[in-house]
C-alpha cells in the first residue's frame, strides 16, 4: 500500500499519518469537497482483497455509522478510490488514553470524569445493537476540553452479526482478531477461547481499561502474552488498593464485578456500569472509604430431622445483631440475609445481589444436648474463604459460640473496635439454653405474620418466660403477640391489657434493652397512651438501627395526626432496611393524603420495586403481594395489581387482614362487589377496627353505597 504525504485520492488531500496497528493505518486527510479535515483508515489488504470480508466489514461499518453520541466518533463513509479501500471519520485532535496513564494510578474524581462518559458512549452502542470488541486506551482520545471519543466502532460489529449460525464459517468470527498481542490485556476470557460475545465482553474490557487508569497497571499480572492468557482465564484480579490505596473499596467492587470471567456474574450491561459510577461520584469524598459490608445467611440445618431452621436462624440473627454494634462495619438485615439459604446461589451473585463483599454461612447440627456449628467467612467477590472453624460444644455453651463467631469475624476483617464495641457483642438476656430455644421458635413463627403461626409464637414465648422468668425478650416476644391479636384479630381488651403487662414487664427486667422498649411502647400505642412516644424514642436511643423501633413508631405518629413526623420515621426505617416494601408504600399514601402527588408516586414506585424483587425469591409472601398490589393499583397498573390481588386471596382466603387489604385494593379499582364481599368476610372473621373503615382514603369509592354503611352499622 503506497500511501504518502500530499497523495490526493477522489476529492481528500493526504496530510499525516497519525496511527497504525493491525486494523489498517489512518492518515489526517483534508476533504475538498466540504473543506474540513477528517480521519482516514485505510484498511489491510487482507480485508480489502476479500470480497466476503469487505461485504461484511461494509455491513457493520453501516449499522457504526447510524452512531450519534458526543463521546463516539463519527463514522461519515465507507469509500474505494484508485484502488484503494477506506473508511472516513471525525478527526479528534488529542491524545489516547494511554498517554495519561501513570504509575500509582489517577486521583479518583479524575478516573470517574474519564469512566462515565465512556461508559456511557458504549451504553448508547449496545442499545443500538453494536459491540465494540476492542475497548483498551488506545482507541480512547481525549480531546480539546477534555472531552472523550472513543474510536474504531466502526470496526466492531453487531450484536445480531457475531451470533453464532449453525453451518456458519467459523474463521468468519475471527475476521478482525488479527491483533491480539496489542489488546490482549483487555480482551474477556470469551474473547480469548474464541466463543460468541454479547456486550458483556465489553464491559469486561472497560473494566481491565479503569482498573489500569486506577491502578497505572493491568489487573492481571503477567510478563508475555501467552502468560495473560493464562491469568485472564485462570486468575483473580490483582488489589486495587495494592497499586492506589486512596481508591475506595467501592470502586474495587465495581471493577470486580466487571471483570468476572462468567459471564453470568458480570455487570449486565454499560448502563448498570454507568448507575454505579455515578452513585460512587454522588457519595463524594468524605464517603470514599466505604465501610466493609457483610451479609449473614442461615445456618444450614444438618441434624437428621430437620427440625433446627428456628434454631438455625437464630444463630444467625444473633451474629447479625452482634455485628451490628460493631461501629465500622455495615450488616445487611435479617430479611435481605434471609432469602438466600446454604447453597441456593453462587456467593458472587449474593454478593451482588446484597451489595456486601462478605458472606458468612455455616451449619448446626443439634442432637441432644450436643451441638457441632461450623461457620465460614467467604469473600463474595472471588469466592475464597477468609476464615473458618467448627464448634463442638455442649447445648448450654451457644452464647459462648456466637461471641466467639462474631469476635472472629472482626478480627478477619481487620475492624478495630470501638470503646463502645469492647464488651459484650452477643446480648441474648438469658442463660437458660432451653428457654432460648423456645425464644427462638416463637420469633421465627412470629416473623411470618399469620395468626395460626402467631398462636404457636406466643405459646413458646410463655414457655420461655416459664422456664427463665427473667427473661426480657420472651416478655416482649408475648407482647408482640398480644399487640398483632389486637390489631389483625380482634379488638379485645384482653390483648390490649395483656400486651402492655407483657411490654412492662420486659422493660422492668431489662430496661437497657431497645427490643424490650419498642414491644412495651408498641404495646401502649395500641390505647393511643402518651407514654409510648417516650420508651420508643428510648428504644431509637439504645439502637440507632433497631427497625421495628422506627417503623411502629412511625404508625403511631401517624394514627396521631403527625403526618410529617410518620414520613421522617418511615423514611429513617427504609435506610435500616432497604429490602423492606412496607415503609415507602405506606409513606406513598401519607404524601398523596399531604397532596404530595409526585412524591407520593416515586416513593411508591420504590416499594413496588422492592415487593418484585421480594417476590421473586419469595413468590408465596400475602403481605408483599397485597401491599405490593394496593401500590400498583394506586400507579395506574390495575391489571398487574389485581392478578398479585388474586394471588393474596388464593393463598388466604381466610385471613382477616388480607380481606380487609384486598377490599382497599378492589375499592381503588373499581371493583366494588369484590371489595365488599372482602370488607364483610373481614369483618365477620373479627377485623372491627371500625375507625380503620370510616378513615382509610383507599375506601373512599364505597362510603356512600348502602352496604359499606351497613357494615359500619353491623360494627356499633
Amino acid at each position: 500500500m503506497n500511501i504518502e504525504s500530499g497523495l490526493r485520492i477522489s476529492h481528500y488531500r493526504l496530510i499525516e499519518k497519525i496511527g497504525q496497528g493491525g486494523m489498517g493505518v489512518v492518515w489526517k486527510a483534508r476533504d475538498l469537497s466540504l473543506d474540513r479535515d477528517v480521519a482516514i483508515k485505510f484498511l489491510p489488504d487482507d480485508v480489502s482483497n476479500n470480497p466476503a470480508k469487505r461485504e461484511l466489514f461494509e455491513q457493520e461499518a453501516k449499522s457504526a455509522a447510524a452512531l450519534r453520541h458526543p463521546n463516539i466518533v463519527t463514522i461519515y463513509s465507507v469509500e474505494e478510490s484508485d484502488g484503494f479501500f477506506y473508511l472516513t471519520m471525525e478527526l479528534v485532535e488529542g491524545l489516547p488514553l494511554s498517554r495519561y496513564i501513570v504509575p500509582g494510578g489517577v486521583p479518583l474524581q479524575r478516573l470517574l470524569d474519564i469512566a462515565i462518559p465512556l461508559a456511557t458512549a458504549v451504553a448508547a452502542a449496545h442499545e443500538q445493537g453494536i459491540i465494540h470488541r476492542d475497548l483498551k486506551p488506545g482507541n480512547v482520545m481525549i480531546g480539546a476540553g477534555d472531552v472523550i471519543k472513543i474510536l474504531d466502532f466502526g470496526l466492531a460489529r453487531s450484536a445480531k452479526a457475531l451470533t453464532p449460525r449453525v453451518g456458519a464459517d467459523v474463521t468468519m468470527t475471527a475476521v478482525f482478531d488479527s491483533d491480539l498481542s496489542g489488546t490482549i490485556g483487555y480482551m474477556s476470557p470469551e474473547q480469548i477461547r474464541g466463543e460468541a460475545v454479547d456486550p458483556r465482553t465489553d464491559i469486561f474490557s472497560l473494566g481491565a481499561l479503569l482498573f489500569e487508569l486506577a491502578a497505572g497497571s493491568l489487573p492481571f499480572a503477567a510478563d508475555n502474552a501467552a502468560d495473560m492468557i493464562v491469568a485472564i482465564l485462570e486468575s483473580d484480579p490483582l488489589s486495587l488498593s495494592e497499586f492506589n490505596p486512596n481508591m475506595p473499596r467501592a470502586l474495587q467492587r465495581i471493577l470486580n464485578r466487571c471483570l468476572e470471567k462468567n459471564v453470568r456474574y458480570r455487570m449486565e450491561s454499560a448502563r448498570e456500569l454507568v448507575a454505579a459510577l455515578e452513585e460512587l461520584k454522588g457519595q463524594g469524598a468524605a464517603h470514599t472509604d466505604e465501610l466493609p459490608a457483610i451479609a449473614v445467611l442461615p445456618f444450614a440445618d444438618m441434624s437428621r430431622e430437620k427440625d433446627q431452621a428456628y434454631f438455625c436462624e437464630g444463630i444467625a440473627e444473633e451474629i447479625i445483631n452482634a455485628l451490628c454494634r460493631v461501629e465500622h462495619l455495615r450488616v445487611a438485615s435479617r430479611i435481605a440475609s434471609f432469602q438466600f439459604g446454604a447453597g441456593d446461589l453462587d456467593p458472587r451473585e449474593i454478593g451482588r445481589l446484597l451489595r456486601v463483599e462478605n458472606l458468612l454461612e455455616g451449619s448446626v447440627r443439634k442432637s441432644g444436648s450436643r451441638l457441632r456449628i461450623t461457620a465460614q467467612l467467604i469473600d463474595a467477590a472471588r469466592g475464597f474463604h477468609r476464615w473458618s472453624e467448627t464448634f463442638d460444644r455442649e447445648a448450654g455453651d451457644i452464647f459462648v459460640i456466637q461471641e466467639e463467631i462474631a469476635r472472629a469475624i472482626v478480627r478477619a476483617l481487620r475492624i478495630t473496635l470501638g470503646p463502645a464495641d469492647k464488651g459484650e457483642l452477643v446480648k441474648t438476656f438469658t442463660n437458660h439454653a432451653q428457654a432460648y430455644d423456645y425464644y427462638l421458635r416463637g420469633r421465627n413463627f412470629y416473623f411470618r405474620y399469620d395468626k395460626r403461626d402467631v398462636a404457636f409464637a406466643l405459646q413458646m414465648f410463655r414457655q420461655a418466660a416459664q422456664l427463665d422468668p427473667g427473661y426480657a425478650l420472651a416478655h416482649a416476644g408475648i407482647a408482640d403477640c398480644l399487640a398483632f391479636y389486637f390489631l389483625y384479630a380482634e379488638r379485645k381488651d384482653d390483648y390490649r391489657i395483656g400486651a402492655q403487662e407483657a411490654g412492662q414487664k420486659a422493660v422492668e427486667l431489662a430496661p437497657e434493652s431497645a427490643q424490650a422498649q419498642a414491644s412495651y411502647a408498641a404495646a401502649l400505642s395500641l390505647s393511643g397512651d402518651d407514654r409510648a412516644q417516650a420508651h420508643f424514642e428510648e428504644a431509637i436511643k439504645l439502637d440507632p438501627d433497631l427497625f421495628e423501633a422506627r417503623y411502629f413508631c412511625a404508625r403511631y405518629s401517624f394514627a396521631r395526626g403527625e403526618r410529617q413526623k410518620a414520613l421522617k420515621l418511615y423514611e429513617a426505617a427504609s435506610k435500616i432496611r432497604p429490602d423492606d416494601f412496607q415503609s415507602p408504600l405506606l409513606m406513598a399514601q401519607i404524601y398523596d393524603d399531604l397532596g404530595q402527588v409526585e412524591d407520593g408516586k416515586q416513593t411508591r414506585r420504590r416499594g413496588v420495586d422492592v415487593v418484585a424483587e421480594h417476590l421473586e425469591l419469595n413468590p408465596d409472601d400475602v403481605r408483599a403481594l397485597y401491599m405490593g398490589a394496593n401500590g400498583l393499583v394506586a400507579l395506574g397498573e390495575k391489571e398487574r395489581g389485581l392478578e398479585w390481588a388474586g394471588r393474596a386471596r388464593a393463598l388466604a382466603p381466610d385471613e382477616p387482614m388480607v380481606l380487609y387489604n384486598l377490599g382497599c385494593i378492589y375499592s381503588m379499582a373499581g371493583e366494588t362487589n369484590e371489595a365488599l364481599d372482602c370488607l364483610e368476610r373481614a369483618v365477620a372473621l373479627g377485623l372491627t377496627q371500625r375507625g380503620w373503615y370510616e378513615n382509610d382514603s383507599n375506601l373512599d369509592a364505597l362510603r356512600g353505597l348502602p352496604r359499606f354503611q351497613a357494615l359500619l352499622a353491623s360494627m356499633g
